[in-house]
């Protein structure tokens, strides 16, 4: 079925990275569904020959009153951390957790079209947060067995960063990717699920298949995080945090950022990466806020691909960046799962967590011993791709993207209040600058109100 994969629908759509990455692979978009106001004329602008469907609540009857047509793939990430038993079964007062459930009414009601034609059912795939595999209402679950019709939901303790789920109608695979390992220096763990009918394989797109293990798996050391972040830091070829580009000093704090959130360069909300100064540069011994052109590339789109227009409001742009894709993990999942250039993979029976009559399910984690081979089912590639935050710096900034000295203060007064650790040379630049006046730190009534000004441009 996947390499016959010629059009596709997206929900949820922002900035859209579906087409972003399926177009050029010859993959014809047929309609988006989109209602937030920067990324809907974000559309109309990037992608005026593709129809926005708007509320994606509307899609399933549209589709069954045969107004819009079904596509071979459909792609989308709704929120699913509200999806719950009783919404399973009876609806949800949760807009977040309805649109989850709409997913699978999209979904269904294209199949039903399709199977109606005499075709196969569509696949699909869904891109979250991997909080959702740790959510305590059991959301993954919830999603899963809604995918797969069942009457009653899987429940799992806690589940896998990678399995698989064959059930009576639909195949499924799922697997956490990290984008830092796909060529751009972004710390960005995402959870990627694929499926369609009993003639897909999407274990085959998803995982992979080698006959040694890669590093960071081979160094011995007893932690696996520990092998992943050594590795990545002895594998950028040691290369320094500071560079002089076009004439500017330049320092940052570590080789890769943090992930992106869409409330980035709107706020101060003190959360981690404020004090290991990974969403943070150093240009000319002041510190500033990344741009939205360096999001961009953080997040693998091209320069200025969300600047549309002159009244254009950077904080738009950022909202609309930190709640998009990893173009690079999207492309490799795509491209694999269009041209099938792939070998088949065998999941291990060791792997099996369950099985019946209505699914087997397998439970997969980093690299999976099958036979004369190894299952690669970690957050890399065998071909992965490593970057620096020094690869994204653009030296063109507005005044406007530095720190004030109050907003410098504001973050050092936060760690000092929460006795937070904070990276040694972001303290040394932040207090230079406010001129390390010591009175700054302790006024907080002049600085808790500038400090959620101070770090937003409009």
């Amino acid at each position: 079925m996947a390499n016959n994969i010629k059009t596709f629908g997206s929900v949820c759509s922002g900035i859209e990275a579906a087409s972003f990455v399926l177009e050029p692979l010859g993959v014809t978009p047929l309609w988006l569904s989109e209602i937030a106001e920067f990324p809907k004329r974000f559309l109309a602008t990037k992608y005026p020959h593709i129809p926005n469907l708007g509320d994606m609540n509307d899609i399933p009857q549209m589709i069954l009153d045969g107004k819009i047509n079904v596509p071979d793939l459909l792609c989308g990430g709704t929120p699913c951390q509200a999806f719950s038993l009783a919404g399973w079964k009876n609806g949800l007062n949760d807009h977040r957790g309805q649109l989850t459930l709409k997913y699978i009414d999209i979904l269904n009601a294209i199949d039903k079209t399709r199977i109606a034609k005499g075709q196969s059912r569509s696949c699909f795939m869904w891109e979250n947060v991997e909080g959702v595999l740790k959510d305590k209402t059991n959301a993954f679950g919830y999603f899963i067995s809604g995918l797969l019709n069942l009457d009653e939901p899987i429940y799992c303790k806690k589940w896998p960063v990678a399995g698989a789920i064959f059930g009576k109608e639909r195949n499924i695979a799922w697997r956490v990717l990290d984008a830092k390992y796909f060529g751009v220096p972004q710390q960005r763990k995402r959870l990627y699920v694929l499926g369609g009918g009993k003639d897909f394989n999407p274990s085959d797109i998803l995982f992979e298949v080698g006959d040694n293990l890669p590093d960071p798996y081979s160094l011995s050391f007893k932690s696996a995080s520990a092998q992943r972040s050594l590795f990545y830091e002895d594998s950028v070829e040691e290369r320094p945090l500071t560079a002089t580009i076009n004439g500017h000093s330049i320092e940052v704090f570590r080789q890769y950022s943090d992930c992106l959130y869409a409330a980035y360069g709107t706020k101060w909300n003190g959360n981690a990466a404020s004090f290991n100064g990974s969403l943070f540069v150093c240009q000319n011994s002041r510190v500033r806020r990344l741009t939205p052109r360096e999001c961009e590339r953080l997040m693998g789109f091209p320069d200025d691909y969300t600047n549309i227009g002159p009244n254009v409001r950077v904080t738009n742009r950022y909202q609309a960046i930190g709640n998009s894709w990893a173009v690079p993990v999207v492309s490799w999942i795509l491209t694999r799962m269009i041209r099938q250039e792939l070998n088949s993979v065998t999941l291990p029976t060791l792997s099996i967590k369950h099985s019946d009559s209505n699914y087997t399910i397998y439970h997969l984690d980093g690299f999976v011993k099958c036979g004369d081979f190894w299952l690669n089912a970690s957050s890399y590639p065998y071909d992965y791709k490593l970057a620096h935050m020094i690869d994204v710096v653009d030296t063109e900034v507005a005044e406007k993207f530095f720190l004030s000295p109050a907003g410098c203060a504001g973050i050092v007064r936060r760690k000092i209040e929460r006795n937070s650790g904070i990276n040694e040379r972001l303290e040394f630049h932040l207090r230079n600058g406010f001129n390390n006046d010591e009175s700054l730190l302790f006024k907080q009534k002049e600085i808790m109100p500038i400090s959620h000004t101070c770090l937003s441009v409009c």
